[in-house]
């Protein structure tokens, strides 16, 4: 079946601009765009043609940083931070990513698959049409394999491409309090190799800060994964500067993330491995930063930017993520086409799929949104909202 889908404007967001087409068509056959340009231009044998009625038409949206399934919430603890409470006493009664920990463990995998079918679908209804769905609220091998077992079934319930990423690294279990060298060695030689062989885990991420784990040990974690094929990824420099970031790009990680505090050298270094550095304005917002992610440095080095919702119920309970285009604008001053390109073309490198998806181009899968609005900007203009738009995946109208 060969569709062309016409009468649409299309920010095609090739190389990471808007690189516009106007009065576009775009021919899809075998859910992949076999061509696209000017309507004038289009080659004929099309099967069925689309009328899309003076749209804009973008790659669907993808959120490259989410910890989508987990049990419980924790907005009584947010009160509490209003109240006065600091996190470290919160965390001495119990709360924290400990309560979560304990909420997920004890959640069955039906019920952490419902909750977070939930959550996904408020950012479906905001285009995102791929999402990374990260673990690292079980921290010990039955959770973390029920939480990437809830992932995978995400992506055959929904009309989404799920990445599931391993987490284990995320903090230590009371069960290994005083021992966090003891709780790495088994990620390395237990708990990854099991999941691994169980065909679960797309990518591998850790939590490298103070009040985590150290770069000697995340690094333990690399060779692990990278004896195992599989890519990294790292929570990096959020809360101070321990040079995970240049950590991340000695092993080519796909991405190094939050990144408040990183260097210059740390950003020369991703520059030259070609990692994505994730800004995630969500969690900056909510935790009342004030250390901006060096957002120069990164466009001085042609570093890649990607902009994701860091879906969790701790820091960037965020259900929009084009509510995090706006914050990326406003907090981090990016342009609104760096902040679409942020969750389009390197979103998806910052996945390993930019051979895939995040622009629209000849080969690559048909995901694309067609959006009812007047200019592309308008995508992180409004704050909040259900903007009128119709969601396309492989080629396919999504109901």
């Amino acid at each position: 079946m060969k569709r062309l889908w016409l009468n649409a404007h299309a920010a095609t967001m090739r190389g990471g601009r808007y690189s516009i087409i106007e009065d576009a068509a775009l021919l899809v056959e075998g859910g992949r765009i076999a061509w696209i340009g000017p309507r004038h231009e289009a080659p004929g044998g099309a099967d069925e043609t689309v009328d899309l009625g003076g749209t804009w038409i973008t790659p669907g949206l993808i959120d490259c940083h989410t910890h989508a399934v987990f049990g419980g919430d924790r907005s009584g603890e947010f009160e509490m931070r209003l109240q006065g409470a600091s996190y470290a006493e919160i965390a001495a009664a119990g709360g924290g990513i400990a309560s979560t920990v304990r909420a997920t463990r004890e959640s069955s995998e039906d019920e952490l698959l419902a909750s977070a079918e939930r959550r996904l679908r408020n950012l479906l209804r905001d285009g995102v049409t791929t999402v990374e769905i990260k673990s690292g609220y079980g921290l010990d091998l039955a959770s973390e394999r029920k939480m990437l077992r809830v992932a995978r079934r995400l992506g055959e319930r929904l009309p989404l491409t799920v990445r599931a990423t391993c987490l284990a690294a995320h903090a230590l279990p009371s069960e290994y309090a005083g021992r966090p060298d003891d709780y790495i060695e088994h990620i390395c030689t237990e708990l990854l190799p099991a999941l691994a062989a169980e065909g679960l885990v797309d990518a591998v991420d850790a939590f490298c800060e103070h009040l985590a784990f150290s770069p000697a040990q995340v690094e333990r974690v690399f060779q692990a994964a990278t004896a195992l094929g599989l890519p990294v990824k790292l929570h990096a420099e959020q809360l101070s500067s321990l040079g995970g970031s240049s950590l991340a790009a000695r092993y080519r990680a796909l991405s190094a993330d939050h990144l408040e505090y990183m260097t210059e050298d740390d950003v020369r270094a991703m520059a030259t491995a070609g990692t994505v550095a994730v800004l995630l304005p969500g969690a900056f917002y909510l935790l009342r930063e004030t250390r901006l992610p060096p957002i120069d440095l990164l466009r001085r080095h042609g570093v890649a930017m990607a902009i994701a919702s860091d879906l969790n119920p701790g820091t960037s309970p965020a259900l929009s993520l084009r509510l995090m285009l706006n914050m990326a604008c406003t907090s981090f001053r990016l342009t609104p086409e760096e902040a679409l390109a942020g969750v389009t073309l390197h979103a998806a490198r910052a996945l390993g799929l930019d051979a895939e998806l995040g622009s629209l181009e000849v080969g690559k899968r048909a995901d694309f949104v067609a959006w009812d609005i007047q200019r592309p900007a308008e995508l992180a203009y409004w704050l909040g909202g259900d903007l009128p738009k119709r969601v396309v995946r492989q080629g396919e109208d999504v109901r």
